[in-house]
């Protein structure tokens, strides 16, 4: 029979397997985006949030980068002042919205 000091040591080897793995992608999608940004592929973040301020105001709650059909795409999710939910999908080229949703608390 396993004892349970064994079974804590599995799991806490399992999570630190998870952490550190997790880690490690973390640190690709950073350096593939830095590469992109390097290699004129993506606008910087900054400037991209720049530039939704000025048409969508709000508070980032929430930002990724992916590639999608070959292109890069910057996804964000704006609160707006009035409560309303805003998500965005942007081409992280040049930072033409490609698609919006809004939603509301009450969806």
């Amino acid at each position: 029979m396993t004892s349970p000091m064994s079974i804590r040591k599995l799991l806490l080897a399992l999570a630190l397997a998870v952490t550190a793995s997790l880690a490690l992608a973390d640190d690709d999608d950073h350096d593939r985006a830095r590469r992109a940004m390097e290699a004129g592929e993506i606008m910087p973040l900054h400037t991209l949030l720049e530039r939704v301020a000025q048409r969508h105001p709000g508070q980032v709650v929430e930002v990724e980068l992916e590639r999608e059909d070959g292109a890069w795409v910057y996804e964000l999710k704006l609160l707006r002042p009035d409560g309303v939910l805003l998500k965005l999908e942007l081409d992280a080229r040049d930072g033409t919205v490609l698609r919006s949703r809004r939603k509301s608390g009450d969806d």
